[in-house]
């Protein structure tokens, strides 16, 4: 398949370029950080220049389009004018989706599991209530309304936590606790936030094998199978590298006081499973991280 990865030099965008071109023929972006694309075949262009983005498919015709450019969480969208996250997170996506449907391309998208409301319970399925609380997710949450009304050729992926060490200047809360508790360092974790986290390198694997399937116009929550707050994730990490569990620091959401509350969005994998799909366990993932 001839596959085009928007956000190539992001955090999960770098994983995809190493896994899915030892299957596919890619073709991968970024617009400033490089990463590792220069690696592969790439363009570098903002997100939002519709002009070239024309121009890589009527030049490459992708067969499926994996959409990870993005801000891609809090911190970065609360850094920039809402108008231009607007532009990015949903103007640039309807037009992806625009020449995925000219062109006969699958889109994958990668949406968050902040979409959802965060007190509903846990195992969230994908009909459940959306209550987005940031700029970030609520601006992801439009992406998916706007690709749902162009056209059916697309799986939107309610993506969870993603955990690694990550690859050149991309860089995640598990990658600093890693580093951290390698130094002996302490560091403070939440106990009260529950998610379904993800190894990076497991992400990928499960994002080829969707994206090989023959499935279109669904909704997909993406993350483990398994329900851990920031704090268990952190005693799996010592248990798993000999690191010393007291200098974990537990905390609170509102004791830390973090601006955006999110206490469960841990997510039921049903359909995820059902298509095939399977992530590794927690445990397992970790291993593969550190031993890499």
């Amino acid at each position: 398949m001839k596959i085009f990865i928007t956000g190539g030099s992001g955090m999960l965008g770098q994983f995809l370029n190493i896994e899915l071109s030892k299957h596919h023929d890619i073709l991968t972006h970024f617009h400033s950080n490089p990463g590792n694309c220069r690696q592969f075949d790439h363009v570098q262009f903002p997100i939002t220049d519709y002009k070239k983005l024309g121009e890589v498919f009527a030049n490459f015709k992708p067969d499926a389009v994996i959409h990870t450019a993005a801000f891609s969480n809090n911190e970065k969208a609360d850094q920039q004018s809402a108008d231009l996250v607007y532009d990015v997170n949903v103007n640039a996506t309807l037009y992806l989706a625009q020449l995925c449907d000219k062109y006969n391309s699958k889109l994958i998208y990668t949406s968050t599991d902040s979409v959802y409301a965060g007190y509903r319970g846990s195992y969230l399925k994908e009909d459940a209530k959306l209550i987005p609380v940031s700029l970030y997710s609520e601006t992801k949450l439009m992406g998916e309304v706007k690709i749902r009304e162009t056209f059916d050729n697309y799986l939107i992926l309610r993506v969870a936590l993603l955990i690694g060490l990550c690859l050149n200047h991309s860089i995640n809360n598990f990658h600093k606790m890693y580093h951290k508790l390698k130094e002996n360092q302490t560091v403070t974790l939440y106990t009260d936030q529950f998610r379904s986290p993800l190894a990076l390198h497991d992400a990928a694997r499960m994002i080829r094998e969707l994206v090989e399937k023959n499935i279109h116009g669904e909704k997909i929550n993406f993350g483990g199978s398994e329900r851990f707050s920031r704090f268990e994730i952190g005693e799996i990490l010592c248990e798993e590298t000999g690191f010393d569990k007291n200098l974990l620091i537990s905390t609170t959401m509102d004791k830390a006081g973090i601006l955006y509350k999110v206490a469960d969005v841990s997510l039921n994998i049903d359909k995820l499973k059902f298509y095939g799909v399977l992530p590794k366990s927690l445990r397992e993932s970790v291993r593969e991280i550190i031993n890499k």
